[in-house]
């Protein structure tokens, strides 16, 4: 018979994949559904890595997201682990929770409404 290799774990405490908890991503979908009814984003994408979980807002498909949403948990006690990403990479807000991070989006969709 052959020898069994034991397929390799990844060390205790250190999680091997980022990830968005139910009411963050509840609160980043509910921002994402109300750009789309005023017209304004059309696609998304998640990106779920070993360092940073990301939400990617896109205007259209073929092009550059508009906003990135971080979350890197390793940035949790200095600038804050959430940020929010401008399309040319710029990092427009950064946090310790997701409302503020959240908050230049809703100024733009209260505009977008408010035309």
């Amino acid at each position: 018979m052959g020898v069994v290799t034991p397929f390799p774990t990844p060390p205790r405490g250190v999680p091997s994949q980022i990830g968005f908890e139910r009411a963050e991503l509840t609160r980043i979908l509910d921002l994402y559904g109300r750009m789309v009814a005023a017209g304004h984003w059309k696609d998304y994408a998640i990106d779920l890595g070993r360092d940073a979980a990301i939400f990617s807002c896109f205007r259209r498909a073929a092009e550059r997201p508009e906003f990135r949403i971080e979350k890197r948990p390793a940035l949790r006690n200095r600038q804050g682990m959430w940020a929010l990403i401008g399309e040319g990479g710029a990092v427009l807000r950064r946090g310790h929770d997701l409302a503020p991070v959240l908050a230049p989006v809703e100024r733009r969709l209260m505009k977008l409404v408010a035309e």
